[in-house]
């Protein structure tokens, strides 16, 4: 079975991509539904400074179709605690709120800040406490990071590799670790050339069954979501479908 893509942008709530995304006028409790008419996932990037709450989090759920995902970026003070301390102490608080969105939960974004170097007994720790209901996602932005060793043990736990490109550091390697495919394209500017080559190194993965998560960067002018759209009408073959829960998401 060919594998689901599913491409969005970090965060939905910016009324100012009204009315180059969103139709004029949209605003509030809408803004999520227009978004998923158009798009199939959204990387919700609030949740990185503000715990997002089981009320918030099931709100969230019943405003999109069922096969659309959200991925949460976790609250970055729960997940410095988790990482550097106990995660077995913070894990269950800083996860367990994600149990509300139900099957429309794709993964649980957990980031290790730039400047913290590779330190294989804390990752260890964190993989070994990490709650197996969730889909891990896991983004190392120190270079040191990127060693066979990191990608050995994220594959014993099941635990996906986030890729992430930006200016500085185009065209990464498609690290594959688990289940699916997490890809954060974060450049400034993506021409129709550049989608034509991540629609094309993207194909052999969903080709071979592999869901791929691609998430582009928020921009004020609402020109991401666009490339996000049309990233997907490039791949249309590997659309999600109504009928997929959690299992066809990866």
């Amino acid at each position: 079975m060919a594998g689901t893509l599913r491409t969005g942008t970090s965060g939905f709530a910016y009324p100012g991509w009204s009315p180059g995304f969103y139709p004029a006028g949209t605003r509030g409790d809408a803004l999520l539904p227009a978004y998923a008419a158009r798009l199939a996932a959204v990387e919700l990037s609030g949740t990185y400074y503000r715990q997002v709450t089981d009320s918030q989090a099931a709100a969230w759920a019943a405003r999109v179709p069922p096969a659309f995902r959200f991925t949460v970026k976790l609250l970055r003070s729960g997940s410095l605690r988790a990482y550097a301390t106990d995660p077995g102490a913070n894990l269950p608080w800083l996860t367990a709120p994600l149990a509300a969105f139900g099957d429309r939960l794709g993964a649980a974004l957990f980031r290790i800040q730039a400047g913290q170097a590779r330190d294989d007994a804390r990752l260890d720790r964190l993989l070994a406490a990490w709650p197996s209901a969730t889909p891990l996602a896991l983004e190392a932005q120190d270079p040191s990071w990127q060693v066979d060793e990191t990608h050995e043990r994220l594959r014993a736990a099941g635990a996906v590799l986030v890729v992430t490109e930006t200016d500085e550091a185009p065209d990464p390697p498609l690290t594959i670790t688990g289940p699916f495919l997490y890809l954060r394209l974060r450049r400034t500017m993506y021409g129709t050339a550049d989608l034509d080559a991540w629609a094309a190194r993207l194909e052999p993965f969903l080709a071979d069954g592999r869901d791929a998560f691609v998430f582009f960067r928020h921009d004020e002018r609402g020109a991401t979501p666009g490339h996000a759209a049309a990233l997907a009408m490039r791949l249309p073959q590997h659309a999600p479908t109504s009928a997929q829960g959690r299992g066809d998401a990866g």
